[in-house]
């Protein structure tokens, strides 16, 4: 069954409301976005284009205590700032409804970045953390799926810390996200 968004269509803040509202991570937000540089031209000019299409609005599913939005979100707001798509927030404690049509194997991760047609119909979604970092959390829930298990915390905290290290010191986990992105919007 397709989703649909269209109850939510202007119901989330602004982006620069969501950086100003923030009371947690702040700084380490603006920084990553301060950070942000195109991978190529190629890139910017293909987010450019999309100014032509009045068609698309973007929903992305937040908050400001993830550590997955915190580094990835400036950079979706960084990629979409310069396309033209309406982008609202949507932040996850206000929005259950919404978070929980967008579930990742079944539990509530974020950010969740949605992209619907103006009638609300989802045409596409990313997240909540490029698929290079994503893979270690997905073989994690595959290997360990008793949440109650004595060394569930243990195994949870292996796989966090080998998520930090695909995410690596530096940017360079930015071109990853914009290339899903640019995928994804290519496809819709």
């Amino acid at each position: 069954m397709s989703k649909n968004v269209a109850n939510k269509l202007n119901k989330g803040i602004r982006p620069q409301q969501f950086i100003e509202r923030m009371t947690k991570n702040q700084e380490a937000f603006r920084s990553w976005q301060e950070q942000f540089v195109w991978p190529s031209d190629d890139d910017r000019e293909f987010f450019e284009s999309l100014n032509n299409r009045d068609d698309l609005r973007c929903l992305i599913l937040a908050a400001d205590w993830c550590g997955d939005v915190v580094r990835n979100v400036p950079v979706v707001f960084k990629a979409l700032e310069v396309s033209g798509i309406p982008t609202e927030v949507f932040i996850i404690e206000e929005h259950p409804d919404l978070m929980d049509q967008f579930l990742t194997m079944g539990g509530r991760a974020i950010p969740i970045v949605i992209f619907s047609d103006t009638s609300g119909y989802v045409l596409g979604q990313w997240g909540p953390r490029p698929k290079h970092v994503q893979e270690v959390m997905v073989a994690f829930k595959q290997a360990n799926p008793d949440r109650e298990a004595a060394d569930y915390q243990e195994k949870l905290q292996k796989a966090r810390k080998e998520m930090m290290a695909r995410y690596g010191e530096g940017t360079g986990y930015h071109a990853s996200i914009i290339a899903e992105l640019r995928d994804l919007l290519s496809g819709v």
